[in-house]
C-alpha cells in the first residue's frame, strides 16, 4: 500500500494537469477498493495492487460496506494505521493539491480536478475521521472558504459545501475555526448573492440547517488501560466502531452527556442561532422549521 500511495503522492505533487489527474484516480482506486465487499483476503490483496487500473477502466463495483463493516478488514486497518502518520496521510496531500489547483485559476480542466480532489477529501475524512483535524487549522479552513467565492463555478461551490459539512460534523473545534474566519458571513453572502445558482442555494440552506443542529462530537474520550501497551489501545477497528456507535457516554454521576473533545469547544443551539443572526434575519424560522419537520433523521428535538 505504501508503494501505491508513494506513486499517487508523486503525481499529486506535480504541476502537470494529467499527472495530477492520474494521482487523484490512484487515490480514488485505493479508497474505492477499501470500501468494496470482497470474498477473500487474497482477492483483496490482488485488488488493492491493481486499484489504480480498475479506477481508470471504470470497472463495475461491488456493494459498498459501512465503516463498521470495513473496520475488521486487513486493508482498512493497514490504511488507517498509515493515516496516523504525517508521511502517508492522504487528506494532507489532497489539501496541498487543492491549494496548488486554486492558485492555477479557473478553467474547465482545472475545475474538474478541484471537484475530484474535494470528493476524495470527503471520502478520506469519512474513512479516517481523525484527518478532520486538518481543518482546525485556519490555513486549511480558509482554503474551503476561498472555494466558495463567486468566481468559482456552481459545481465547485456545491462540492465545497458538502466537504465543509464533512469536515465540521462531530468536530466542534473545526466549527469554531470556521466561525472565527467569518465562515458564516461567507455562507450567507453567497446565499444572498443574486448570481448564485439555485442548486448552490439549496446546498447552502442544507448547510444552515446542519449548522444549527446540536453539536455532538463522536470522537470518544480515551480511557487508558494501564494493563495494555499504548498502541493496543488505539486499534483502527475499535476506533472505527466507536465512530458509528452511540453519541453519548455515562459520566461519573451516572448521567449521559454528549462526548466532547474538550471543555468549552461546543456551543448550544441558541449560541449558534445568535451568531448566525448577525448575518441572516430569518434564523428563528430556520430553527422552528428544524423542530417541526425533523430533517436529518429527526436529530433535532
Amino acid at each position: 500500500m505504501e508503494q501505491l500511495l508513494s506513486l499517487a503522492f508523486d503525481n499529486l505533487s506535480s504541476y502537470d494537469g494529467p499527472k495530477i489527474r492520474k494521482g487523484l484516480r490512484q487515490v480514488e482506486g485505493l479508497l474505492a477498493n477499501i470500501c468494496l465487499s470482497r470474498g477473500t483476503r487474497d482477492r483483496r490483496a490482488s485488488v488493492i495492487s491493481t486499484s489504480a487500473t480498475a479506477a481508470e477502466n471504470n470497472e463495475p463495483v461491488a456493494p459498498s460496506k459501512t465503516l463498521e463493516q470495513v473496520s475488521d478488514d486487513p486493508a482498512f486497518c493497514e490504511f488507517f494505521k498509515l493515516q496516523e502518520g504525517f508521511e502517508w496521510n492522504v487528506a494532507l496531500r489532497l489539501v496541498q493539491t487543492l491549494d496548488r489547483l486554486l492558485a492555477r485559476g479557473a478553467d474547465g480542466s482545472n475545475d474538474l480536478l478541484i471537484m475530484s480532489a474535494l470528493e476524495l477529501v470527503q471520502g478520506v475524512m469519512l474513512l479516517h475521521p481523525p484527518s478532520k483535524a486538518l481543518f482546525s487549522r485556519e490555513v486549511n479552513m480558509n482554503l474551503l472558504l476561498d472555494l466558495l467565492e463567486p468566481d468559482f463555478c456552481p459545481a465547485i461551490q456545491s462540492s465545497t459545501v458538502v466537504t465543509l459539512v464533512t469536515a465540521l460534523i462531530d468536530t466542534p473545534r473545526n466549527t469554531r475555526t470556521f466561525e472565527a474566519l467569518d465562515g458564516l458571513l461567507t455562507i450567507t453572502s453567497l446565499f444572498r448573492n443574486r448570481c448564485t445558482a439555485r442548486d448552490v442555494k439549496l446546498k447552502l440552506i442544507e448547510f444552515l440547517y446542519f449548522y444549527l443542529m446540536p453539536e455532538t462530537p463522536s470522537i470518544p474520550v480515551a480511557q487508558p488501560d494501564p494493563q495494555l501497551p499504548g498502541l493496543l489501545q488505539r486499534s483502527p477497528s475499535k476506533l472505527a466502531k466507536a465512530f458509528v456507535g452511540g453519541h453519548s457516554r455515562v459520566s461519573s454521576d451516572g448521567s449521559t452527556r454528549p462526548r466532547s473533545a474538550g471543555d468549552g469547544e461546543t456551543r448550544t443551539q441558541e449560541e449558534k442561532q445568535a451568531l448566525l443572526g448577525r448575518h441572516l434575519s430569518s434564523v428563528a424560522e430556520l430553527v422552528e422549521d428544524l423542530k417541526q419537520n425533523t430533517p436529518f433523521g429527526g436529530v433535532v428535538g
